[in-house]
């Protein structure tokens, strides 16, 4: 039994642990994510393997933030599994001992989402519950929909929107940085009709649409929020934004609900931005 970590590009690795995400989680496969170019650095696999074979895991995401302005360094654990067949020996605590050992003081904080089958097992390791806020509000415009709707079917697309992410600030209270792989794996996946361009303020909307609710997920470039709302037509009644805007003055604000979905930090920047009220991007869960 061995711990391995950051083995991206060994293929026999990379094969035995998607095969042990697709059947812990259903058909989950990283694949096409590693092939298409955006499984980078930022994503670090620990693994417990036994005779070649990855039966436990938990990954480390490098999700650096833009905050009020200031850059925080933070890590996302996700991908946390066990094979069913190996469970009941302590892997996961082994994984998780390893990795605080690793970004202890290195990062300004660690987070993470869990399940409630686990709400007992991150206190052991120093993490607390915490809450998120989340802001909405009801719109009322009479204009027609002018937000073009961004292919995203392609590489040449997905790589476009990639540059676009590195390059162009968002108009967010907290955003991630430096890690447009963890975007691109919804992008270019589970989100391809999602991405928008608003051409009168020149930013790009990240965004779902159910009946007559926009669900806004992120604003990329430094378009006011009431003009990429409008944008999206007289259909919208109301507005749901899946991130923390910079200034919620109008919204409602309302603490955020998930079944079966518990976050979990620790470190200085919690500690220091324990009153503030905000949220993680939606799309950056890992």
């Amino acid at each position: 039994m061995t711990i391995e970590k950051n083995y991206r590009d060994n293929e026999s690795l990379r094969y035995s642990f998607n095969e042990l995400a697709g059947k812990v989680f259903g058909g989950l496969n990283f694949e096409d994510w590693y092939r298409n170019g955006f499984w980078k650095d930022n994503y670090i696999p620990y693994s417990i393997v036994i005779d070649g074979k990855v039966v436990s895991n938990v990954s480390v995401n490098a999700c650096n933030m833009n905050y009020d302005g200031r850059i925080v360094k933070l890590i996302q654990i996700g991908t946390v599994m066990t094979d069913p067949d190996y469970r009941g020996r302590g892997y996961a605590r082994m994984l998780m001992e390893k990795i605080v050992e690793d970004y202890e003081n290195k990062v300004d904080g660690i987070y993470l989402f869990a399940n409630d089958s686990v709400v007992d097992f991150y206190p052991k390791f120093g993490f607390r519950k915490s809450r998120e806020f989340q802001f909405s509000k009801a719109v009322n415009n009479d204009a027609e929909r002018t937000a073009q709707l961004v292919p995203m079917s392609e590489k040449r697309d997905w790589d476009k929107m990639v540059q676009i992410l590195n390059k162009t600030e968002q108009n967010a209270k907290m955003y991630m940085v430096s890690n447009s792989g963890l975007y691109m794996f919804y992008l270019s996946q589970f989100m391809q009709e999602n991405t928008f361009y608003i051409a009168d303020c020149d930013s790009y909307a990240i965004a779902e649409i159910e009946s007559d609710t926009l669900i806004l997920h992120a604003v990329i470039g430094s378009g006011e929020l009431d003009r990429v709302i409008a944008a999206f037509g007289k259909e919208i009644k109301k507005v749901i934004l899946a991130f923390t805007p910079n200034d919620s003055t109008g919204y409602d604000k309302s603490e955020v609900i998930e079944e079966d979905t518990h976050l979990f930090v620790r470190g200085k920047f919690f500690d220091e931005t324990g009153e503030d009220e905000f949220m993680f991007q939606a799309i950056t869960h890992a």
